[in-house]
């Protein structure tokens, strides 16, 4: 039977994608496969990239100051 119910037949078409691509493009197809993804939920939800944006807030630990700090130490 040809089927993907067995996790050997999964295991082996990643070990066939694997070899075809090369370790070096999978991140690579990945991100343009999330990123696509994203766009596709963006669109069924009629969310603008703008908006969506708006609603996250996630700064990264160094950046987590004000604008107007990061200006000032900046030009000192």
């Amino acid at each position: 039977m040809v089927g993907l119910e067995n996790p050997l037949h999964i295991a082996l078409i990643l070990v066939v994608v694997l070899f075809v691509f090369g370790a070096k493009r999978l991140p690579e197809m990945g991100k343009s496969m999330g990123e696509g993804l994203r766009g596709f939920k963006q669109s069924l939800s009629g969310e603008t990239p703008a908006q969506h944006l708006s609603t996250q807030t996630h700064l990264p630990a160094s950046d987590a100051r004000a604008p107007a700090e990061r200006e000032s130490t900046t030009t000192r």
